[in-house]
C-alpha cells in the first residue's frame, strides 16, 4: 500500500500507540484521500483485534457454561441426597439432623436453579449475539469494498506508470501528434481511476467504521449484561445461603438447649474386675433391688463392648442382671457370656417367655 510522506514521518515519530478518535466514523472522512491506503489498513487492524476478542469472549462463556451444568448436576444429587435422608430417617436424640438435611436440599436446589438461569442469560444475552455479529455479513461488506479499493489503487498505480511512460515517448519523439493523442487518453483515464478511488474510498472507509464502532458497542453491551447477570445471580444464592444458615443455626441452638438423654451421657468405665475368682468386684447401688436376687432385663438399646470385660448388647436380648454398681453399670450374663454393660441400656422385666429366658444361657 502508498502511504504519502507526511504519514510516513508521523508514524516513524511516534512512540505510543495509534488509536483512533472517539468518532471515528467522522474522523476518518476528514482524513486526506492519500491516506485512505494506510487507513484502511489501520481499520483492518482494529477489525481483526475486535473480532479476535469477540471469539475470546464467545469460546470463555461457552466453556463457563458447559462446565457450570455439571456443577449444576452433581449440586442437584447433592441436593437429593439430603432431601431423602431427611425424609427417612429420624435421630433417636431428635429430628435436628433430619430437619437440617431438608433446609440444606431445599437451598441447594434453589441455588441450582439460579446457576441453571444464569448459564442460560449468557447463553442467550451474551455468546450468541457476539457469535451473530462475528458470523454476520456486514463485516464482509466492509471487507468487500476495502478489496474493491486495493484493486483499483494497484489499477491507478500502473495506469500512473503507463503515462509516465508515455510522456517519455513525447519528449523523445518531438511532441509526435500521435504519442500525444496516447498521453492525453492516458491521463484521462488516470483521473477517471483518481475520481472512482476517491469515492470507493469513502464508501470503504466509511463501511468499515461503522463496522468497526458496532463491534465495540456490541461487545461493551454484552460484557455489561454478563457482569449484571453474574452479580444478581451472586446476590440471589447470598440470600438463600443467609436464611439457610439462620435456619441451620436455630435448629443447632435448640438441639444444644435440650437436655440430653441417657444414652448419650458419658459413660463411666466399668468397675475392676477381680481376677482372684470369677466374679466381678461387688459394688453397691442404691436403688430398689430386691435383695441379693437376679433379675431379667431386656436390651433397650444396643451397646458395643470395648474390652473383653464388657458385654455386647443387641436391641432384644435379655440379660440376666447379677449386680449394679453406683457409677451406672451393671454386671450380668447373655447368650452365656458374663460381663459389664451400662444398667441404663436395660430395662427390668417381670415376665419373659421360657424361650426368652433360654436364650440368656
Amino acid at each position: 500500500m502508498i502511504m504519502n510522506s507526511n504519514c510516513i514521518k508521523n508514524l516513524r515519530s511516534s512512540t505510543s500507540p495509534l488509536v483512533l478518535p472517539r468518532s471515528t466514523h467522522q474522523s476518518i472522512l476528514q482524513i486526506c484521500l492519500s491516506d485512505f491506503p494506510w487507513l484502511l489498513f489501520l481499520i483492518y487492524i482494529l477489525f481483526f483485534a475486535n473480532q479476535h476478542y469477540q471469539r475470546d469472549v464467545i469460546r470463555g462463556v461457552e466453556g463457563y457454561i458447559v462446565t457450570g451444568f455439571k456443577q449444576v448436576e452433581i449440586g442437584t444429587k447433592l441436593s437429593e441426597g439430603s432431601r431423602k435422608y431427611g425424609a427417612e430417617n429420624t435421630c433417636t436424640s431428635g429430628s435436628t439432623l433430619s430437619k437440617a438435611a431438608l433446609s440444606y436440599s431445599r437451598a441447594r436446589a434453589q441455588i441450582e436453579k439460579e446457576h441453571g438461569n444464569l448459564l442460560q442469560a449468557l447463553g442467550t444475552q451474551v455468546a450468541e449475539p457476539l457469535k451473530a455479529m462475528v458470523m454476520g455479513s456486514s463485516l464482509e461488506d466492509a471487507r468487500h469494498l476495502a478489496q474493491q479499493y486495493d484493486r483499483m489503487r494497484q489499477e491507478a498505480e500502473a495506469q500512473a506508470i503507463e503515462v509516465f511512460r508515455r510522456q517519455s515517448k513525447v519528449r523523445e519523439s518531438n511532441a509526435n501528434p500521435d504519442n500525444i493523442l496516447k498521453l492525453e487518453s492516458a491521463e484521462m483515464k488516470l483521473r477517471e481511476l483518481k475520481s472512482n478511488m476517491t469515492t470507493l474510498g469513502k464508501e470503504a472507509a466509511a463501511a468499515m467504521a461503522a463496522v468497526e464502532g458496532q463491534q465495540q458497542r456490541l461487545t461493551i453491551q454484552r460484557l455489561i449484561a454478563m457482569v449484571e447477570a453474574e452479580r444478581a445471580y451472586h446476590q440471589r444464592v447470598l440470600q438463600i445461603l443467609d436464611q439457610l444458615e439462620g435456619e441451620m443455626l436455630s435448629e443447632r441452638q435448640s438441639f444444644e438447649a435440650s437436655p440430653i438423654p441417657a444414652t448419650d451421657r458419658a459413660i463411666p468405665p466399668p468397675p475392676l474386675y477381680n481376677g482372684s475368682d470369677d466374679l466381678f468386684a461387688p459394688q453397691s447401688y442404691p436403688g430398689p433391688i430386691d435383695g441379693p436376687g437376679y433379675f431379667l432385663g431386656e436390651v433397650v438399646h444396643p451397646y458395643q463392648a470395648d474390652s473383653d470385660v464388657e458385654l455386647t448388647l443387641s436391641v432384644g436380648d435379655y440379660v440376666v442382671v447379677r449386680k449394679v454398681s453406683s457409677n451406672g453399670w451393671a454386671e450380668g450374663e447373655c447368650k452365656g457370656k458374663a460381663g459389664w454393660f451400662p444398667f441404663g441400656y436395660v430395662e427390668r422385666r417381670e415376665r419373659v417367655l421360657a424361650s426368652k429366658v433360654a436364650e440368656v444361657f
